[in-house]
């Protein structure tokens, strides 16, 4: 289960977006346990003239640090324990963005952190994702701004590309010089525009029109409303087909007259028009039958991130990292006299660490007890110079007697059981006497290091190093471990419940394995 705090915290995400400024005061009492205390959304357009003329205008630098005093004492009413405040694509593009952020600084004594394209993609994605746990990854998520469009494609829930397109709802609005109805043939010059754009950057279509894609941002959630489809997994959908046909019954009113139909504030009422026709464009290029809108976005990505932050272990003491170094030493040390495959073991060892930093919300060990897994990973296969169908006896009996610099007491006892229990031919047993001599936690903490040291060596079972890195998420009960293969590497997961059974039980936990292969991210100016 993840960790709880006895207390809970105050967080604050604020998103200074290029349509309007949004802050979100969460009371987070674990990663998985939190709810939204106070939303409030300040209409402040930085993308306003900064497209265009490429910088803030006085009006607006006034504007954005009114609302940012505002948002302080909000904080400070609340006692907001940790924040983080980001801006996207109008303040990156912005020459005078500096000013912005000093203005806010001595202002609202608010640290705004202009963000890139891609770290506002993750966040997007982190979001997103979360969302929607329980239902099958999507193969699209999509994130509609005022100054960009941030295009994800993942497979099995690991992210395949990351696309900036220059396709927000103010940019274009702006770029084309639009300012309530929008004409036919506009309408039309739009839309070529946004299908160039596209085809520039995803020039083969998706075969199948089958794939889940989500849309976030406010402007996707409003024509959700206006056209929506059914609901997947309680979740909202927006229908592309239907609000194509209510197109143009949207493009034809004047920005008064939409916000009388639609029920919708006046800076959503003037871009409306325009992300409609992205939307259905992208919609249509992408053979999407419908879009799940699970109403999240960068400030949700900000609290998981902060949550997360909040939650992680405690970072070691100099002393902590000298005695970890010895014994890290000493352990490579007697593996390389016991002739121990240095890479296999090297490989297992970065495994066996990932799988423990990412689950640490659900075993809260300390750093003394990664250093025993990272010796143990490192001495697994030290019983091969004397037997290989029994190594992992003998390597228990070897690291039992060594004199390793570092590893002595209970650590040494714990760090022999794990070599021991490190493959299926032998589990925790307090039949087995090494282990009986462990403490009541000791021997539970020991059942657990032992589940991931039997799945990181079963996962490099093939001494390869085929595997570039594991990716954990998903939760409370269901955790999915994306194992992302390097460029042309195979890997058979066959097996890998049975592997995987002891650190299931031990955590209670549902694992399921993704294998996904590595490609690089993009990003289009």
């Amino acid at each position: 289960m993840a960790l709880k705090l006895a207390n809970p915290l105050h967080l604050a995400a604020i998103d200074a977006g290029s349509n309007a400024f949004r802050l979100s005061i969460a009371r987070v009492r674990s990663t998985d346990d939190w709810e939204i205390d106070e939303s409030v959304r300040a209409p402040v357009r930085l993308g306003h003239s900064a497209f265009t003329s490429g910088q803030f205008d006085r009006k607006t630098l006034r504007d954005a640090a009114a609302a940012f005093r505002q948002f302080r004492r909000m904080m400070d009413r609340h006692g907001v324990a940790a924040y983080r405040a980001v801006a996207t694509s109008a303040a990156r593009e912005a020459s005078n963005r500096h000013a912005l952020v000093e203005r806010i600084r001595h202002e609202a004594k608010i640290d705004l952190e202009v963000i890139s394209g891609e770290e506002e993609a993750r966040l997007v994605r982190v979001a997103a994702l979360r969302a929607l746990r329980g239902l099958e990854p999507p193969r699209f998520i999509l994130d509609l701004g005022g100054g960009s469009l941030e295009l994800n494609e993942l497979r099995g829930g690991v992210l395949q590309k990351s696309i900036g397109l220059p396709l927000g709802t103010v940019r274009l609005m702006e770029a084309f010089r639009l300012q309530g109805t929008i004409h036919e043939h506009t309408a039309d010059d739009l839309r070529l525009h946004v299908l160039s754009v596209l085809q520039s950057v995803l020039p083969e279509r998706p075969r199948s029109a089958t794939a889940l894609a989500v849309a976030c941002g406010g402007n996707a959630e409003t024509l959700a409303g206006l056209a929506s489809g059914p609901r997947v997994g309680g979740l909202g959908t927006l229908n592309p087909r239907l609000l194509r046909d209510r197109l143009w019954q949207i493009l034809q009113l004047d920005v008064e007259n939409r916000m009388k139909a639609f029920s919708v504030r006046r800076d959503r009422a003037e871009v409306m028009g325009v992300a409609a026709i992205v939307l259905v464009t992208v919609a249509r290029w992408l053979r999407l039958r419908f879009m799940i809108t699970p109403r999240v976005g960068v400030r949700e990505g900000l609290l998981y991130d902060l949550a997360a932050a909040q939650m992680a272990p405690p970072e070691p003491t100099v002393e902590q990292r000298k005695h970890a170094q010895i014994m890290m030493a000493g352990a490579e040390s007697f593996a390389c006299r016991m002739r121990c495959d240095l890479k296999h073991g090297e490989q297992v060892r970065g495994l066996a660490l990932q799988l423990f930093d990412q689950l640490w919300p659900y075993h809260h060990m300390d750093f003394e007890l990664r250093t025993v897994l990272e010796a143990a990973a490192t001495l697994h296969d030290s019983g091969h110079l004397i037997h290989r169908k029994a190594h992992h006896r003998h390597g228990e009996y070897l690291v039992r007697n060594a004199k390793i610099p570092g590893l002595r007491g209970w650590a040494k006892s714990m760090a022999a059981c794990l070599v021991r229990y490190h493959n299926v031919k032998s589990d925790p047993s307090a039949a087995h006497k090494l282990f009986a001599s462990l403490s009541r936690n000791r021997r539970e903490e020991a059942r657990i290091l032992a589940g991931m040291l039997r799945l990181a060596e079963h996962l490099e079972s093939d001494h390869r190093q085929a595997i570039a890195r594991l990716t954990i998420e998903g939760g409370p009960r269901d955790v999915r471990i994306h194992v992302e293969l390097r460029d042309g590497s195979r890997l058979n997961l066959s097996g890998i419940e049975r592997k995987a059974r002891l650190l299931q039980r031990e955590l209670n936990l549902n694992l399921s394995f993704h294998r996904v292969l590595v490609v690089e991210k993009e990003k289009v100016a």
